[in-house]
C-alpha cells in the first residue's frame, strides 16, 4: 500500500470503547481526521457522528467502502465478525486497525493476515499497552539487566462477577462464546498475554484447564494455565472471574536471577514494584493519558504516512488467540 499524506478514518461499530479509547485519537492527531462512521442503529450512528464532529454517518458498509477519500478503517466491532470484515475492508483496499481480541479463533486470524497480504493492505491489531510509558518501563528494566536472567512469569487475576451482565440481564456479549470467543478470559487475558510476547517473544508451549462454575453466563469463568517461551521463561497464570470483590485481584510478577518486579495490566494508575538485593526496592507509578489508544494509534499514522514504523500487533495478536484456542473449551 503507497503511503499517503492524511490518514482519513472510516469507523465501523461505534460503541464504549470507540467512545473512549480510539475515537478521539483518530480525529486530533495531525495528518489523521475521521470522515465517516458505521452504525446498524441509523439514531445512534447519528448522535455518535454529531458528538465528535465526524461529516458523515451510515448504517450500509458498501457506502463507507466505497468511499475512495477514506483509506483507513478502524474496526470496533464484537470479535465474531472482525474477519469477515477486516476481508471485506482489505479487498477494498483499505488499511485496517481492528479491536482485539483480533478474531475468535486462530483460523480466523490466519485468513485475516492473508487476506491483508494479497490486498497488500498493513493488519494493525487495539495491543496498545506495549506502547504505554509504564508498559514501556517494565520492558526497560527487564533489558537493563537489574534483574538478571528471567526465570518466570506468574500471572494472577481475580475479579467478581460482572455486574453489567447482571444489569443487563445476560445481554453482554463479552460472556457469549459464540461472539466473544472464550468470555472475559478472551477479552482481558489476550492484553496479558500479548504483552508477555512483547517482552518475552513466542509462547511456544501453553497448557490449560477452563470450566464454568458459577454457571451466570455461558462461558467459562475460570482458567488456569502453564506455558513456556520460546526464549526459555516459565509462566503460569490463574483467570477467576467468579469470585468475592474483596478477593479482587489483578497482579503480574516476573522473577529473576537477581530481582524481581511487579504490576498490575489494567486500571491507573499502574504501579511497578522491583526489587533486587543489589539495587533494593523502587515503586514507579504511571497515570495513563486518554485516549488510551493514543499512542498506537499516532504510531499507525505515522506508519501509513511514512514517517514512522507501528508494531506488528497482527502477527503477535493471533498468536495470542491461538494460546487461548489451547485452553477454552468450545462448546
Amino acid at each position: 500500500m503507497k503511503k499517503v499524506n492524511k490518514v482519513i478514518w472510516g469507523i465501523i461499530g461505534a460503541g464504549d470503547v470507540c467512545e473512549k479509547k480510539s475515537a478521539p485519537a483518530m480525529y486530533s492527531i495531525p495528518g489523521s481526521e475521521v470522515k465517516m462512521v458505521m452504525r446498524r442503529n441509523a439514531s445512534k450512528a447519528l448522535d455518535f457522528a454529531h458528538r465528535h464532529g465526524i461529516a458523515h454517518w451510515t448504517t450500509d458498509l458498501v457506502e463507507l467502502l466505497s468511499d475512495d477519500d477514506i483509506n483507513a478503517v478502524y474496526i470496533a466491532t464484537p470479535p465474531s465478525s472482525h474477519a469477515e470484515l477486516t476481508i471485506k475492508c482489505a479487498e477494498a483496499g483499505k488499511a485496517i486497525y481492528v479491536e482485539k481480541p483480533m478474531a475468535n479463533s486462530h483460523a480466523e486470524c490466519q485468513s485475516m493476515i492473508k487476506a491483508c497480504q494479497r490486498a497488500d493492505v498493513p493488519l494493525f491489531v487495539a495491543y496498545y499497552r506495549r506502547t504505554l510509558p509504564g508498559f514501556l518501563k517494565v520492558k526497560e528494566l527487564i533489558e537493563s539487566g537489574k534483574l538478571g536472567a528471567i526465570r518466570s512469569v506468574t500471572i494472577e487475576m481475580v475479579q467478581p462477577i460482572q455486574p453489567d451482565f447482571i444489569a443487563q440481564q445476560g445481554n453482554n456479549w463479552r460472556v457469549l462464546p459464540e461472539i466473544a470467543g472464550g468470555g472475559y478470559f478472551h477479552d482481558l487475558a489476550s492484553h496479558q498475554l500479548e504483552y508477555l510476547d512483547f517482552l518475552f517473544g513466542p509462547i511456544i508451549e501453553f497448557k490449560g484447564i477452563s470450566c464454568n462454575q458459577a454457571h451466570i453466563y455461558p462461558a467459562d469463568d475460570i482458567v488456569t494455565a502453564a506455558f513456556r517461551f520460546k526464549s526459555g521463561v516459565m509462566g503460569s497464570g490463574t483467570w477467576c472471574f467468579n469470585a468475592d470483590t474483596a478477593s479482587q485481584k489483578d497482579v503480574t510478577h516476573i522473577v529473576g536471577a537477581a530481582g524481581a518486579l511487579s504490576f498490575n495490566t489494567f486500571g491507573s494508575p499502574m504501579t511497578i514494584r522491583f526489587e533486587s538485593s543489589h539495587h533494593g526496592p523502587e515503586e514507579f507509578c504511571f497515570t495513563h493519558s486518554q485516549p488510551i489508544e493514543r499512542s498506537l494509534i499516532q504510531q499507525i499514522v505515522d506508519d501509513l504516512r511514512g514517517v514512522g514504523k507501528a508494531p506488528d500487533t497482527a502477527t503477535s495478536g493471533a498468536r495470542t488467540t491461538q494460546i487461548m484456542d489451547q485452553v477454552i473449551r468450545r462448546r
